[in-house]
């Protein structure tokens, strides 16, 4: 009776070397994923920032009394912000670029605007 008491007692020691490296494969991919979901975080952190900086424009653009536009397009990238669609005069158009530039978050604007033909 000895002799399978000392195999059950090395199958134990055998399944629990088999758990520690089970645990420590875990914490490893634990590690890797904290790492992955850091750059995630990142990535998520510029598109609400280009969202946000959107949003600033829309109501600057709204707001401004220069600007007699209601048909302006707005899109953000990394900064950057891209007008399109169309305004009754270039004074409009000049306005327009100039109310962007001065919100907060705008690396550069890019103008696109179009003058509507009267």
């Amino acid at each position: 009776m000895e002799h399978c008491h000392e195999d059950d007692s090395t199958q134990f020691l055998k399944a629990a070397g088999g758990i520690e490296c089970v645990v420590f494969a875990l914490n490893v991919s634990t590690q890797t994923s904290t790492t992955s979901s850091g750059s995630t975080d990142t990535s998520v952190g510029q598109k609400v920032d280009d969202s946000g900086v959107t949003a600033k424009v829309k109501a600057e653009l709204l707001s401004a009394k220069d600007v007699k536009s209601t048909h302006i397009h707005v899109k953000t990238k990394n900064g950057v912000v891209s007008l399109t669609g169309t305004v009754p005069s270039a004074a409009d158009k000049t306005a327009a670029e100039e109310t962007v530039k001065n919100v907060s978050g705008v690396a550069s604007v890019k103008n696109h605007l179009k003058i509507a033909a009267k």
